[in-house]
């Protein structure tokens, strides 16, 4: 797939439907639902590499308002850490983007490094949730969550995924609330990703090879996940503080036995 013009409907059809149904399950734990959607346009859709990465990035853009909006309505986008995690991954993506052109490793290492990230954290947050949370438990210094999220931004700019979902898994183990996180790590993917798609951009036009996203293919995602993640910011407020929990951690340890999956397939 390496043209707008050859997207076919079901291709189109199906990259709708996977952002949709991902986004209304990730978004009420602040995860964009890039990171489960890169397996499938790797794998389902043979977007090409790297041009997956803007092109994940390019979902991230669509997709967030819907979400974004649901939680600026309630203010829960002005807090702190918003802007602790946004002063962290906005750097980290353009760095990302640089690696992700030049210097990049195969998909198969990328799978094994991210399970390797997310399936204890996963684990961890899981067997956390299922015992009681110590609430004296001091938070992370501002510092920490800022080098976190350099991190985090550096992973996303160079795999095009949602730095919710390494993010939040920890700040959640930290005892922080969803409603506290969720808004956080999605405001700061969804800025991120409009810096990496834009330094994606700008390397395009110096250097060969499939650097763009593919634009037809990313924009039916993102409208899918637009709508998905307004339905699932709405879901938020029903759902059990122990169930978000619960469910951000079965999601991470997921992925992380799927990239184990398709790495050693």
């Amino acid at each position: 797939m390496g043209q707008a013009a050859e997207l076919s409907w079901e291709t189109g059809l199906l990259g709708f439907l996977a952002g949709l149904l991902i986004s209304i399950v990730t978004s009420p734990v602040g995860v964009s639902g890039a990171v489960f959607l890169l397996p499938v346009q790797l794998s389902v859709l043979h977007v090409p590499s790297p041009a997956v990465t803007p092109t994940n990035l390019l979902f991230n853009i669509v997709s967030g308002p819907g979400a974004l909006l649901r939680y600026h309505r309630r203010g829960h986008l002005a807090g702190p850490l918003t802007r602790l995690l946004i002063l962290g991954t906005l750097p980290g993506v353009v760095l990302g983007a640089v690696i992700r052109v030049f210097a990049v490793p195969g998909p198969e290492v990328f799978r094994l490094i991210v399970a390797a990230v997310l399936l204890p954290l996963g684990l961890w947050l899981c067997l956390r949730t299922l015992r009681p949370v110590r609430r004296d438990r001091p938070p992370l210094p501002g510092r920490t969550i800022v080098g976190l999220s350099a991190i985090v931004g550096t992973v996303g700019g160079i795999y095009g995924i949602g730095g919710g979902s390494i993010l939040g898994p920890i700040l959640a183990g930290r005892g922080l609330p969803m409603s506290e996180v969720a808004p956080a790590a999605l405001a700061s993917t969804f800025l991120t990703s409009v810096a990496g798609i834009a330094t994606y951009a700008l390397l395009g036009l110096t250097t060969s090879g499939d650097i763009a996203p593919h634009w037809a293919l990313g924009l039916l995602c993102g409208l899918g996940g637009l709508i998905g993640g307004h339905l699932g910011a709405r879901l938020q407020p029903r759902m059990p503080e122990t169930a978000l929990r619960l469910l951000l951690g079965v999601l991470a340890s997921g992925l992380a036995v799927l990239y184990v999956a398709q790495a050693v397939s």
